[in-house]
């Protein structure tokens, strides 16, 4: 079956300990994610996983994952996924791998997410296109996130 992938790359005022510990971090992630519940064994062969909605029987949309690699502060990978939302699992199979990449810069560190297995066929074209605009949208919220952080800080 042929795949997609979505690359999404920016650079961040923090050191790259700082960065890849929002990865994996819950209270972080309910932040910069919005996410209602999340829940992480942060090891290689760890569990990450989020859950959206305000109720906790019920949720809007859940995404689960095992963490296939754990390093600290450099790589975190992400497969054996498992989506659903309450309308159901999604329309189409897929093996989903999500590489975060943390790597020093001279301004912080550039935090590189690859998101890999999405079929190219049309069925997986609108969650394409969602996966797409909802990196953009993670990543201004980690920026958000960070500005928050040191607003707090420097009080």
């Amino acid at each position: 079956m042929t795949t997609r992938m979505h690359l999404h790359e920016e650079t961040f005022p923090v050191a790259p300990e700082s960065m890849f510990g929002l990865l994996h971090t819950p209270s972080a992630i309910r932040a910069w994610w919005g996410a209602a519940r999340v829940v992480i064994v942060p090891e290689s062969g760890g569990v990450w996983a989020a859950a959206w909605g305000d109720s906790e029987d019920d949720p809007e949309y859940v995404a689960a994952a095992t963490i296939r690699t754990f390093d600290p502060p450099r790589k975190m990978v992400l497969s054996n996924y498992l989506y659903r939302s309450r309308t159901g699992p999604l329309p189409f199979q897929a093996d989903f791998v999500t590489e975060f990449d943390v790597t020093p810069h001279p301004q912080g560190s550039v935090l590189r997410v690859t998101q890999d297995g999405f079929p190219a066929g049309p069925d997986a074209d609108g969650f394409y296109a969602a996966c797409e605009r909802g990196w953009r949208d993670t990543f201004a919220g980690i920026r958000r996130f960070l500005t928050a952080q040191a607003a707090a800080a420097s009080r």
